[in-house]
């Protein structure tokens, strides 16, 4: 039973280590893998640059994500971990960088259009908590700016038959097109769900682009950075750089009936996405939309522009690997530099992988249940290898230790000076009288030439305890009674391993549950 206990107190230790690095020093690690851009790798942000936090597609899942009932408990759990991990991914690793500005690029729920006003302002109640800025003291009213996506309001097909969505999200969010001066940097807004349409103009997509027009006759001194929800247009199996993991999608464009608009697209047009360039002159776009990295860059008459495609923040959309941008923001860092986009530095930053931590700690209690019914009563010593490992192991160690004491003798005999008659001294090591051997020590008892030693028998391997505990059970009792049958002795064997595992199991979830509940309160509730 000690060993049983020592392998239980051992697996409450390897799960209070799992849970306090799942659940807190991946975050952590996660915060100091990353920084703010600077020019150089040795200079740090300059102080007159705006500090920018960045994240796309938190798509907050609803009754229409996995078509469960809104009151099924998987639908509230699935609900409840994915929520808890964008909220500790924005209080332990983005609002720690102490942004100056945060930027939406858009889904901010899964279902919005479909959802009734009811399930619309209860997720709009989830999205607000997840992304609270009353953790951040020391600057709590940080800006924050909003792009509409096509999961919040939907396409341009949508529109006509369901004109309420954009004036719901508008009441909440703000205009869907507008621009904002930060760090003398331009950042231009577009509502992309309305920029491609059928033959029919509609309102909302003729608004669109005369917000456009009227953005480019205005100052050029600035630089621009262009936000849409929808990427630009790119070939198709374009290339998107190292920081991608899943394969590259392609265009995608479905019209809705009688020519009403669009009704899903994962790109823009390229008659459109050439027009917003030509018309607006972006040094760099920032989209969404994909939930991966993508890096592409466009070739213009006036230069190339990088765009960047910002994967999503939640790891419940298809991307093992959440992240964000952090973005630096103001005057030109190169004086008299003719590129005006070193004034706008970009640092792509990953969150923890939440999936491979949920699948370690699946992998984890599979390890403890198999050892706790597989692990031998008596511990690893009673296993055969493991006396031989363990004797082999003694041996060595006598041996090294039978040398050390034979040359520590050596160093601590007595010498003596001896003069030649040359008169040079020598060192000499005086002889150690032996006392000679008593019949005690030996007491060696025999016949012929056969002698029995008894301190032999300290060599003599001693029996296992439960080997004679087995034997022993199988000696007749002494009154007289029958032996207990084969059959019910295994499965009494079999009962008490099975109670012993239970009870383990219980100690470790005893220990380590409440742990987890702290680590899951901490990050849930507002302090």
């Amino acid at each position: 039973m000690q060993s049983a206990t020592r392998l239980t107190l051992l697996l409450c230790a390897a799960w209070a280590a799992a849970l306090l690095y799942g659940e807190m020093g991946a975050y952590w690690a996660a915060h100091l893998s990353c920084s703010w851009p600077s020019a150089s790798s040795f200079s740090p942000s300059p102080d007159n640059h705006v500090k920018i936090a960045v994240i796309a597609d938190p798509q907050l899942m609803d009754s229409t994500s996995l078509g469960l009932p809104a009151s099924s408990v998987a639908l509230q759990a699935i609900e409840l971990f994915t929520d808890l991990n964008m909220r500790r991914s924005f209080q332990s690793v983005i609002l720690p960088f102490k942004p100056d500005v945060i930027l939406f690029l858009g889904d901010h729920f899964d279902g919005g259009p479909y959802l009734s006003d009811e399930e619309w302002q209860e997720s709009l109640f989830r999205f607000k908590h997840i992304f609270s800025m009353s953790e951040q003291r020391t600057n709590p009213h940080v800006p924050i700016y909003y792009l509409s996506g096509n999961h919040d309001i939907g396409y341009s097909g949508f529109h006509s038959i369901h004109p309420k969505v954009i004036s719901r999200y508008e009441k909440e969010f703000g205009p869907r097109n507008y621009h904002f001066l930060s760090g003398e940097v331009d950042f231009v807004v577009v509502d992309a769900q309305t920029l491609d349409g059928g033959a029919k103009q509609s309102k909302e997509r003729a608004s669109t682009w005369e917000f456009i027009k009227t953005l480019s006759s205005g100052n050029e001194s600035n630089p621009k950075v262009l936000l849409t929800h929808i990427p630009l247009y790119r070939p198709d199996n374009t290339p998107c750089g190292p920081h991608r993991s899943s394969p590259v999608i392609n265009q995608r464009i479905y019209n809705a009936a009688m020519d009403q608009g669009i009704r899903y697209q994962n790109y823009l047009s390229k008659e459109t996405s050439d027009l917003l360039l030509r018309l607006l002159k972006p040094t760099l776009v920032l989209s969404g939309h994909d939930h991966d990295q993508c890096t592409v860059v466009h070739s213009t008459t006036f230069g190339p522009v990088t765009e960047h495609t910002l994967g999503t923040i939640s790891w419940q959309q298809g991307n093992l690997y959440p992240s964000f941008m952090l973005m630096s923001a103001g005057p030109k860092l190169i004086p008299n530099s003719t590129d005006s986009s070193h004034g706008v530095l970009t640092n792509l930053c990953f969150l923890p992988k939440q999936t491979h931590i949920y699948i370690w700690y699946i992998f984890q209690f599979l390890i403890t249940v198999l050892l706790l019914v597989f692990w031998p009563t008596n511990g690893l010593s009673s296993l055969p290898y493991m006396n031989k490992l363990v004797s082999f192991m003694r041996s060595v160690g006598a041996e090294l230790f039978s040398r050390t004491k034979e040359k520590d003798d050596e160093e601590d005999g007595e010498y003596e000076m001896v003069f030649d008659a040359e008169g040079s001294m020598h060192l000499v090591k005086k002889s150690v009288a032996r006392p000679p051997r008593t019949n005690s020590d030996s007491r060696n008892v025999g016949r012929g030439n056969i002698v029995a030693r008894p301190t032999a028998r300290k060599h003599q391997t001693e029996p296992d305890s439960s080997v004679l505990v087995e034997m022993g059970s199988e000696t007749p009792p002494e009154d007289g009674g029958k032996l207990p049958r084969p059959s019910k002795w295994n499965i009494r064997k079999v009962l008490q391993r099975l109670f012993r595992v239970v009870q383990s199991i219980v100690v470790i979830a005893a220990l380590n549950v409440p742990l987890y509940m702290m680590f899951l309160f901490k990050d849930w509730i507002d302090r």
